[in-house]
């Protein structure tokens, strides 16, 4: 089971509605503009926040690949591939996917599957069960798995904290080294982050002359 600690995150005890973000997400929740399109399918600017625990591929009876969103109360569905919206999420934070992806190679040295960071200060760090070009590539919020079962050999069962489960077509080990990876590019940026913070400037001595 996974636990707090240099490797982990915990958001404590946050309440979601439909579109609205309890505290301490406010400020970020004043940051989204959501447009609702119908019961099942809706089209918001941006549908990846901190409560989100999955997003995984969702055939339709055309055969067409949607997304499910499982977020901590609620479960949506979206006409984007998963990372797709993976991608416009990054964008909406000033990158793209591929972005994130050649910074956790610079980071971490990743390459292959590459965890990434959608946006480090809301803690939303996410990793591909397999590779993102593949349409049917789920992507899994770190710090909301608590842990992981072994269906079988090829399939394997995660549960998140909220007690939320969803079964994989991955393997135990797949989806163990992803988590441990994801832990290894979080404590490294998380570093890097808290380092860059020592060093900024006074802001008293950026004021200008008094008059």
């Amino acid at each position: 089971m996974l636990k707090n600690g240099d490797y982990m995150y915990y958001f404590g005890d946050i309440s979601a509605k439909l579109i609205h973000i309890a505290s301490p997400f406010l400020i970020y929740n004043e940051r989204m503009k959501f447009y609702m399109l119908n019961e099942e399918l809706y089209t918001p600017l941006h549908e990846i926040t901190p409560l989100t625990l999955a997003v995984v591929p969702k055939e339709d009876k055309a055969g067409k690949i949607h997304t499910c969103i499982l977020e901590r109360e609620a479960t949506y569905v979206v006409e984007y591939s998963p990372s797709k919206l993976i991608d416009y999420a990054c964008r909406f934070f000033g990158s793209s996917l591929k972005g994130r992806q050649e910074g956790t190679r610079n980071i971490a040295g990743i390459t292959h599957k590459a965890p990434i960071s959608v946006d480090p200060s809301s803690g939303m760090y996410f990793f591909p069960t397999t590779s993102p070009t593949n349409a049917r590539c789920s992507w899994i919020a770190h710090s909301h798995i608590d842990h992981v079962n072994r269906i079988s050999a090829s399939s394997s069962e995660i549960v998140f904290k909220n007690g939320e489960k969803i079964i994989l077509d991955a393997s135990y080990g797949s989806l163990m080294n992803q988590i441990h990876r994801t832990a290894q590019y979080r404590y490294q940026l998380d570093n890097r982050i808290k380092h860059s913070q020592k060093h900024k400037p006074d802001p008293d001595s950026e004021k200008g002359p008094s008059t």
